[in-house]
Formats: C-alpha cells, structure tokens, sequence
C-alpha cells in the first residue's frame, strides 16, 4: 500500500505542476474532460460535439507512460475542488476505484439504458462504451494452428522466452490481472505471475510493443488488445488474434467509461457531454475507426465491418467486470510493491 500511495502522489504532484489546480475562472473552457484514450481515437469524437453544441471543450490527456493511472492519481487529489468535469477512462476498473473514494456524481443519462447492465455501474456513477477485448496476437509465420489449443500448448511449455506480455502495473493487462484474481485468489494469480517469470516471459513496456515484437517475428505469441492488434494487421504483417478466454471461456472486454466528477464546475455541459458519448453515433465512430472499439449497445449493424460483428460476438461472452472491481487495488498494490523493489 506504501508504495501505491508514493507512487499516487508523485504522479498527481506532477500533472498538477503541468496542468495547474483549483476551478476555471469565468474566462475559462466551458467544459474540461480527462481522457486516458488515445488522442488520434478521441479526438475526433470530441470535436464532431465542439461543433454540434457549440461548447468549448479542453481536454487533458494521459501521459502514455502513466497508462490512465495519472489521471486517476490526479482526480484524487483535486478532489473536493475539482477543476474536471468529465473523465472519459479506458480503463473501467479504474473508474470504479474514483467511484469508491468518493470522486465521481452518479448520473443516469438518457443513453445509459441503450448500454448493457452488465457494462455500467450499478448506481451509474460510469457508464461504459466501445470496448476492446483482451487477445492474443500470434506470428502466422511461426505458428501452424491457430487455435485455443496451440495457444495452450504454448503457455505450458518450460521456456517462454518466445512469448511477451506487457508489465501489469497499467493498462489493460493491471486488469486482466484483476479478472484473473477475482476470478480464482490473489495467490494464484501470484503464483501464475511468478511462473511467467521464471520461464522467462518477455516483459515488455506496454501492449503496442508486445504487438510488435510479434509482428516483427522476436516472439511468437503476444497478449495484447484489439486495437493495438489492428495496428499490425492493418499494415500487413503475419498475425491474427483470438480472444483471450478464462477458464470457464469468458472473455475479457474492456469498456471505455463516461464519468461525471462530484463538484464539478460545469455539470451542465459534462452531462451534454457524457450523453453525447454513450450515444449510437459515437459508438459507430468508434467502430469505424482503425480501432475498431466495439459497439456496446444497439447501433446499425450495415455499418459494422465483418471484423467489428466477429468482436461484438466474442463480446457477448464477456466476463462481468464487477467482481474484478473488488480486488482491482489489492492487485495493484501488489504489483507496485514487486516492480518498485526492482
């Protein structure tokens, strides 16, 4: 927990310094967002509402070194005189943790209901849309089968030298830790951690790069997500995916999340604005971009590509977020402490 806490207060101390603190004054942005999502994704999002409403919109994006974590940290500390209205995450989990230290309003927005229960809050304090799913991404020139099986075969064996999973302190994989601890204990989640590393498992900074050390041939087998999975089939290079699956063959699907910060200084504008996100054409948006961040709730299915309907039908297996929800920070202070005493 101590090094959570140093690590927490560090990185909110320096978002802080480059960002300022305290409330916008009345010459200020009418609407101020917090976004862990890439900048080439939300971007457009974001302006295509700047130029329906007429809004102001200034936007503070993660560092991509901090993984959303920064945001979150700096949340924290702004709390009780927030100056963000909106926090638009990639990273549900970590929402929840804001929901439980009291950071977040809850708020029911009209499209909330468009969204399936089971990728909301109970209380709707976030609301998710356009997901990822967790997958792995396999080198075609090296590897015969792609199956389940072979991808089994290949986690079983003694030396895992060519296979690479980001560091799982941020990102996606701090929560496919959480699914896999919620879904078994903390122990064994540990025990299969330390196995990675004793048959030494390439670990690596972050998905993109585990893309790419199995796009380039180094490994031949990768866990990453779904966008950053496209990323090489776009160019060409030998891969293809299958969804990660559990033990009881769920699937890992990973909502972006719309939250409304308790206190905010614009309420007004922020619920424009989560609206706005939950929608049916910023779901289409999303799954028409080079993403392809799968659509949540009804949109019209002529305009999804055959890879978008082929993720919307792994989604549908999709594990329940919430009890990975009550261990997320167990998770994470366990993984802060091992890799801070490196």
């Amino acid at each position: 927990m101590l090094a959570a806490t140093l690590c927490g207060l560090v990185i909110a101390a320096l978002l802080i310094s480059k960002f300022g603190n305290g409330r916008s004054d009345g010459d200020g942005p009418s609407l101020v967002v917090y976004c862990s999502c890439d900048a080439a994704i939300a971007e457009p999002v974001i302006e295509k509402f700047r130029q329906r409403t007429g809004i102001s919109v200034e936007v503070r994006f993660d560092e991509e070194a901090n993984k959303s974590l920064g945001l979150a940290n700096l949340l924290l500390a702004e709390k009780g005189a927030p100056r963000c209205d909106v926090y638009w995450n990639n990273q549900a989990l970590g929402t929840d943790r804001l929901r439980r230290e009291g950071v977040l309003e809850a708020y029911e927005s009209p499209n909330a209901g468009r969204i399936p229960a089971g990728f909301r809050d109970a209380d709707f304090y976030w609301t998710g849309f356009s997901a990822r799913l967790r997958v792995y991404l396999l080198n075609t020139d090296e590897v015969g089968k792609f199956d389940p099986a072979t991808v089994d075969v290949m986690l079983t064996a003694t030396q895992l030298d060519r296979v690479t999973i980001a560091q799982p302190v941020f990102g996606t994989t701090l929560s496919h830790y959480a699914v896999l601890a919620a879904q078994t204990s903390l122990e064994e989640l540990q025990q299969w951690h330390r196995s990675l590393q004793q048959r030494g498992v390439r670990q690596v900074r972050g998905n993109s790069i585990t893309r790419d050390l199995v796009a380039e041939g180094i490994c031949d087998l990768g866990f990453t997500d779904t966008d950053d999975a496209y990323g090489a089939i776009d160019k060409g290079r030998p891969v293809r995916m299958l969804p990660v699956r559990l033990a009881d063959g769920k699937t890992i699907c990973l909502p972006n999340t719309a939250a409304l910060i308790a206190g905010c200084p614009h309420p007004d504008e922020a619920r424009q604005f989560i609206d706005f996100l939950l929608s049916e054409n910023v779901e289409l948006m999303l799954a028409t971009a080079s993403a392809r961040q799968i659509p949540l709730g009804p949109v019209d299915e002529s305009q999804l590509s055959d890879e978008v309907r082929q993720l919307r039908e792994w989604s549908r297996d999709a594990v329940s977020l919430r009890p990975a929800a009550n261990v997320h920070q167990q998770v994470l202070d366990w993984l802060l402490s091992e890799y801070t005493a490196q």
